[in-house]
């Protein structure tokens, strides 16, 4: 009923762009919103959410370090196919706000980080179309310019043409209005003009009303991929002329062109007033696929009806979340980050259910299911898709489904899969995390057996082929080291990734545990949760930092966190990030993270320092809002007994680095990734491990939400006064009981609730303030502690002086304060004391042992490898260490950067066994 509500409501109100917030009706720049009856906490729940989306807002720069947000102001429907917006010249991802020239308005668009879509831009332009109209822009201001869900309007300022669009599922409709007495009337289709590369395109003009064609592209961010979209072009009237290009000449009167360049010219009369519609569709499959999408969708040529389509189905789709606040920008901001977390992945199929598979066969989906693609996996699956399977599980099943389907056709899980095939782009397996949470969440309705087949697959294989798709490069060296090491097979776009990429798997690994004990495959559970806890064996306990290690195993010579050089993106080692910021990156079992720090205290004086800045970029030991590594570690201070400041630096990062303007996101959107973050902020919770519905709880930003949950009960949250200046809790109720915990339990997720806040401007110290009441840490085969030695290597002379060599402990799941430490060195070599023991830290679980290494006179030269054993209580497994002695001739030892004394530079290597 109350969708029915809004829907009809949607119908009748007035889209609003900007102004100030009251109760009962708002203006906001001319049009009314009205707004549901006050609750008792004073402050309305919008009823018509889509008033206070502004697309505009994240088409800007959202920062020094990433300078593209890449949001696209154009109309699309909720996950829709086309996305039909303007792209401004020199944008690598389509429209850039603080441009001032377009190239074109395309078919799709992502808000990615390198070149993607910008498909089949069409331009009106009035005049000779010249001899290169390929090249042709129009320059435009922002005064005249509306942007609003399913519509979008600019002036041209070199034609002064009034260009409208708005859009169905797969259907643009446009309306180009050109000035009386501006000469001819041109539409330029620039068939091969998409943002990336082309490799060929093709254009037809059919009859006097029709243009058809195709474009083969792709190669998105350097990855090989490549896709086909066609598309079709009807207009309201006759064109009167018409010509083709092939990107080198211009052909007047031709009817066809295929090539890199190609495109076609349509001339509508001279002189006059006149507007021109055109509807534009597109297809995966065939133009026959496009013709008949936009015959199903928009059959007539009303802007206005299908702009009431449209925006309906926004408030729609936008009122399963409710929210009641009194201050506007807040408002719009929440709804447009709202709206952008819904704009991808995108529908792949066509009306009638076709759809181009994996395998480049022509596929038919079940009634009523649809295939979606451009899942941007390694940023989205930690907070986009929990939120889109928790709102949308019909949706996201077909999501999952759709992933399933992509595995069987190629043989493979996809990972970062665009449009029908898998670029691999990032590190990680991340649409393995995705899936474990769409499940989490919700989304129940796919083949989770098959799924758990190929992700087993990736997990275990890969492709021998070295020039074939390979879902988790080098998987043989991880299974075998219990880590990724810092080999060929390791390398990023950036650099090595060996740290990073351990990490990113250890998570994909749990998260297959947690579906494989839903499916009830018990023995791969247990696997696979062991596997996730890979995260231990690059912690170094000489520097409580989680670093990349050889295939010796031997850490860094210099070790923790490094200043990149200049011109880097990023420390080797760390895809786009370095070691301070991956160093949180352990979400699904925090409390032992935190143990391998030293413990709460340690822990929280690292983040204390961690987050003095906010959007530190990745060159930085501090947080980086802007990318997506960090989107969890504010809710850290939860795990050390410190939620007040979780709730502190949530509601700085969403106050001071997101607004409702155009440069109001702090770096990428990422397909929405940011964008979900800020709803998660603003809502009071957050998704706290992948593949499990913990959420983790800070304070929401209005005094009320409703979450309509489907097929179960509204989540119902109230907080009274709260604003963006009462960020802390001081108590919370659920269901009318005393909750002093800082998470949900998943039942809140399948079934609703009601939360009660009290909120203050003052930090409460002691509201569930112990680490007991934080969101749960799957600890399960943790090691009972972690050793290493340094130097990595040690040179000494014969006869001459002895090296130190220290060996470092941290204790984690055990639960002894005395480690035994035994060295059996080769003949020559002497290790003092032989035998030992190390203490470690009640408190914090750390302790070192000091040994001296030296070479007996007449020991010949070379390199030694001396056996060390760190052992354990009764029951643990000890680490077993190899620490390389060198041993110089003397005359060498004083050469070089040895001179006058015994050299140390490290290597040791060792692992828990």
């Amino acid at each position: 009923m109350r969708d029915a509500l809004v829907t009809a409501l949607g119908a009748v109100v007035a889209l609003v762009t900007a102004g100030s917030a009251s109760a009962g009706t708002t203006l906001v720049s001319d049009h009314p919103i009205t707004l549901s009856a006050p609750s008792s906490s004073g402050a309305a729940l919008v009823s018509a959410p889509a008033g206070y989306v502004d697309p505009l807002i994240g088409t800007g720069r959202g920062g020094s370090t990433v300078g593209e947000i890449n949001d696209f102001p154009g109309p699309a429907t909720p996950f829709g196919m086309m996305q039909f917006s303007p792209d401004t010249a020199g944008s690598y991802a389509g429209y850039q706000y603080h441009g001032d020239q377009i190239r074109g308005f395309s078919m799709d668009h992502a808000s990615v980080g390198c070149r993607a879509f910008g498909d089949v831009p069409i331009l009106p332009v009035t005049g000779s179309v010249g001899d290169a109209p390929w090249k042709a822009t129009e320059h435009f201001t922002h005064t005249g310019e509306q942007a609003e869900p399913g519509y979008y309007a600019v002036n041209l300022d070199d034609s002064g043409v009034r260009a409208e669009l708005t859009a169905a599922t797969r259907t643009g409709l446009a309306s180009f209005t050109f000035p009386s007495g501006a000469g001819a009337a041109q539409l330029l289709v620039k068939a091969g003009g998409s943002l990336s590369v082309v490799k060929t395109a093709d254009v037809q003009v059919v009859g006097d009303r029709e243009v058809t064609g195709s474009v083969t592209t792709g190669n998105f961010c350097s990855k090989g991929n490549q896709y086909t979209v066609h598309y079709a072009i009807t207009f309201n009237q006759p064109f009167t002329a018409h010509g083709t290009w092939d990107g080198t000449t211009v052909t007047a009167g031709g009817d066809s062109a295929t090539a890199a360049g190609a495109g076609a010219y349509l001339t509508f009369g001279d002189g006059g007033s006149r507007t021109v519609r055109a509807k534009v569709a597109m297809s995966y499959v065939s133009v026959a696929g496009a013709e008949a999408n936009m015959a199903a969708e928009v059959p007539g040529w009303d802007l206005d009806a299908l702009h009431r389509q449209t925006r309906d189905q926004w408030n729609q789709a936008l009122g399963k979340v409710r929210v009641a606040g009194r201050d506007t920008d807040e408002l719009k901001t929440f709804y447009t980050a709202l709206y952008h977390s819904l704009m991808h992945p995108n529908t792949f199929n066509d009306a009638d259910g076709r759809y181009i598979g994996f395998d480049g066969r022509i596929r038919t989906l079940p009634e009523g299911h649809a295939q979606y693609t451009n899942f941007s996996d390694w940023d989205t699956y930690r907070s986009l898709a929990p939120l889109q399977a928790m709102l949308f599980p019909r949706q996201a099943s077909d999501m999952a489904q759709s992933l399933v389907n992509d595995a069987e056709q190629s043989g493979w899980w996809p990972r970062w899969p665009l449009a029908n095939s898998a670029t691999g782009q990032m590190s990680g397996d991340n649409s393995v995390p995705l899936i474990a949470s769409l499940y989490a969440y919700g989304a129940r309705d796919f083949d989770l057996k098959t799924a758990l087949t190929y992700l087993v697959k990736g997990a275990t294989t890969v492709d021998p082929d070295p020039h074939a798709y390979h879902e988790r490069p080098g998987i043989g060296e991880y299974v075998e080291h219990g880590y990724m090491p810092e080999s060929d097979a390791a390398r990023g776009d950036h650099g090595h990734v060996g740290a990073s990429e351990t990490l990113e798997w250890a998570i994909d690994d749990f998260a297959i545990s947690r579906l494989a004990a839903a499916a009830g495959q018990d023995d791969v559970a247990r696997t696979f949760a062991q596997r996730g806890q890979n995260w231990q064996n690059i912690l170094d306990p000489a520097t409580g930092y989680l670093e990349p290690r050889g295939e010796d195993g031997r850490f860094p010579d210099q070790a923790g966190f490094q200043p990149p050089a200049a011109g880097k993106f990023g420390q080797d080692g760390y895809d786009e990030g370095n070691a301070a910021q991956y160093n949180w990156l352990v979400p699904q079992d925090m409390a032992g993270l935190i143990a391998s720090m030293g413990g709460t205290a340690a822990a929280a004086d690292r983040l204390d320092t961690f987050f003095t800045q906010l959007n530190a970029g990745p060159n930085a030991p501090f947080m980086w809002a802007g990318n997506e590594i960090d989107f969890g570690a504010p809710w850290v201070y939860n795990q050390v007994g410190q939620p007040w400041k979780t709730q502190k630096t949530v509601r700085d990062i969403a106050t001071s680095l997101f607004s409702p303007t155009p440069d109001g996101e702090p770096g990428n959107d990422d397909l929405g990734a940011q964008s979900s973050w800020y709803v998660w902020a603003a809502l009071g919770m957050y998704p706290a491990t992948p593949g499990t519905a913990d959420l983790a709880l800070h304070s929401p930003l209005f005094e009320r939400v409703v979450i309509d949950l489907p097929g179960s009960g509204d989540l119902d949250i109230r907080a009274p006064g709260a604003s963006d200046g009462t960020p802390y809790v001081h108590r919370l109720t659920l269901d009318g009981h005393t909750w002093a915990r800082t998470y949900l339990p998943p039942s809140v997720v399948a079934h609703g609730g009601r939360l009660d806040f009290t909120l203050s401007a003052t930090p409460d110290t002691r509201w569930a303030a112990s680490p007991s009441a934080a969101s749960p840490s799957y600890r399960t085969g943790e090691h009972d502690f972690l050793a290493t030695a340094t130097p990595n290597q040690s040179v000494v002379t014969a006869g001459g002086a002895a090296a130190d060599v220290v060996v470092h402990a941290q204790r984690l799941a055990g639960h002894g304060t005395t480690l035994p430490v035994a060295a059996v060195p080769p003949a020559g070599i002497t290790v003092t004391p032989a035998g030992g023991a190390l203490t470690l830290d009640p408190a914090t679980g750390s302790g070192t042992a000091r040994l001296s290494v030296s070479a007996a006179a007449g020991t010949p030269a070379g390199s030694y490898q001396v056996p060390l054993t760190v052992g354990g209580p009764a029951g643990a497994s000890p680490v077993r260490l190899t620490v390389t002695v060198q041993v110089a001739d003397y005359d060498d030892a004083r050469a070089g950067p040895f001179a006058g004394f015994p050299a140390e530079i490290p290597t040791v290597s060792g692992s828990p066994v």
